[in-house]
């Protein structure tokens, strides 16, 4: 998809689709209004028939334009002048692309900067519709045709000269973070036979050969067990595809700066181990993965956009399956931290391979680290799948990830890492299990990673509900991308 910004005069603008807005209570835009009256009055003939009334994400297509040079007209409802807040904004947006691509045309024009919208600026604007347009084009391809890919290939932007540079800055951000959640998903997509440990150490080695400033080392289970990593090889001892531990380091800032830490679970298939799970859509267990695959689209849009920070992105990648050799209810292990650990189940699998990745990020000397992982269920059956669940030893931290999704309208909710929870995971015969019962899973799943985390400022992102759907709209979203990026432009203005 080619996305450009351009100063377009109406009078003179040939397109084959151009968007403009309308509030409710049928009240026009300005780029609606100019042209309202290129075209003798069409748009008000057709508000004045009751055929749109401007609520917010209601669409309507005009096919017949009797003006030489626009070909179609898409106008989008952003409901009531004034209280348009940011995700209203992105969910009119997410309607306008449907109808663009419902209507077959390969290019467009975008005239939707001039809507007003609550605590945004025009960058943030030109930012959204790049993101919330290219998330509603995303198809997956790698492994059935698709004969009907969607056509449209070109989106221009149309705004005034004197809000230009604020609208290329948004477009910039906007490209770098759609291209790191496309690729977020398009690996999280692939199935768990394609995307192995292996395939996904493979596809870091691809990125870093991209971009001069990225480095990889891939350690093997050898390394690991020099290391002492008993957690997280004792989860791949039941899967005949080995360990890797991907390490990424982007060095964008100054070359004596403490790193951004970013970890994330890469579990490209979690059957349970021993303790099996259900049958029943266990196939969206290839998602297990989802937060390794988020560092890599994370670091993708750090290449991308520059940023003068350093990054290092770590991804423990494993399977999780039953074998003669795997896990058992019971089995003590000893972490990289030198911790033991009572295996109480061995489907608690995503928590044991990032233990040690804790333990090993402690020797880049970080600023800061923030784990990223589908780990819990439970954090599903207290949020449900509009935010994630966020938890942390350091209250700077969890605020500034928390403005960060607020802005990246890629919603967090802070829950508690308590002292009191922490009773819940005493083991007699170990430092500590590896589950806490019950109650309270996805709080006494981070309060055991906390316990590898003491050494350093650390927030751990639970995606379980969030970075993927399911039923009949399955399929990756690509979430943290977005939030962490953010966090990551935050970092690099201040």
């Amino acid at each position: 998809m080619d996305y450009s910004i351009e100063s377009l005069s109406l009078d003179k603008l040939q397109s084959d689709c151009l968007l403009v807005g309308i509030y409710e209570n049928q009240q026009l835009s300005p780029a609606a209004t100019t042209l309202d009256g290129l075209c003798d009055g069409l748009l008000s003939k057709f508000i004045a028939r009751g055929d749109i009334k401007g609520k917010n994400a209601e669409t309507l297509l005009i096919n017949n334009v009797p003006r030489a040079g626009i070909e179609r007209i898409v106008v989008v409802g952003f409901g009531e002048r004034g209280k348009l807040t940011r995700k209203l904004y992105r969910k009119a947006l997410a309607a306008a692309i449907k109808t663009v691509k419902d209507s077959k045309v390969k290019a467009a024009t975008c005239a939707l900067l001039d809507i007003e919208v609550e605590k945004a600026d025009i960058s943030w604007q030109t930012r959204q519709i790049v993101e919330v347009f290219n998330e509603g084009l995303y198809q997956y391809c790698a492994t059935k045709k698709v004969d009907d890919k969607f056509p449209l290939q070109q989106l221009r932007i149309a705004v005034t000269d004197s809000l230009k540079q604020q609208a290329e800055t948004g477009l910039q951000q906007g490209v770098a973070i759609a291209q790191g959640v496309d690729l977020t998903k398009q690996l999280a997509d692939l199935p768990g036979n394609i995307c192995t440990p292996s395939y996904l150490a493979e596809q870091a080695l691809i990125l870093a050969g991209q971009h001069e400033k990225l480095d990889c080392e891939i350690l093997e289970e050898s390394d690991m067990e020099a290391l002492g990593m008993g957690a997280l090889l004792s989860v791949s001892r039941g899967s005949r595809q080995p360990a890797k531990l991907i390490s990424l380091n982007y060095q964008g800032g100054d070359a004596n700066a403490r790193p951004i830490v970013l970890i994330g679970k890469g579990l490209t298939f979690d059957a349970g181990g021993i303790s099996l799970k259900p049958g029943q859509g266990m196939d969206e267990m290839k998602y297990d993965m989802c937060g390794g695959a988020s560092v890599l689209g994370i670091l993708r849009a750090a290449t991308l956009l520059n940023l003068r920070l350093n990054i290092v992105g770590l991804i423990p990648s494993s399977e999780n399956l039953p074998d003669g050799n795997a896990n058992k209810p019971g089995d003590i292990l000893t972490s990289m931290s030198g911790k033991t650990i009572e295996v109480l189940n061995t489907d608690a699998e995503g928590r044991l391979i990032l233990c040690d990745t804790l333990t090993y990020a402690k020797k880049f000397n970080p600023e800061v680290v923030i784990d990223l992982a589908t780990l819990t269920g439970a954090c599903i059956v207290a949020l449900g799948r509009v935010p994630s669940g966020l938890f942390g030893n350091d209250d700077k931290l969890c605020d500034d990830l928390l403005g960060a999704s607020e802005a990246a309208c890629d919603l967090v909710w802070r829950m508690p890492v308590w002292e009191e929870y922490q009773e819940l995971l005493k083991s007699n015969f170990a430092d500590l299990a590896n589950i806490g019962g019950p109650d309270g899973g996805s709080i006494t799943a981070a309060c055991f990673l906390s316990r590898f985390a003491e050494d350093f400022r650390w927030a751990h992102i639970d995606i379980a509900g969030t970075a993927w759907r399911t039923g009949a709209n399955k399929g990756a979203t690509g979430r943290p991308v977005p939030l962490v990026s953010q966090y990551l432009l935050n970092r690099v203005s201040a």
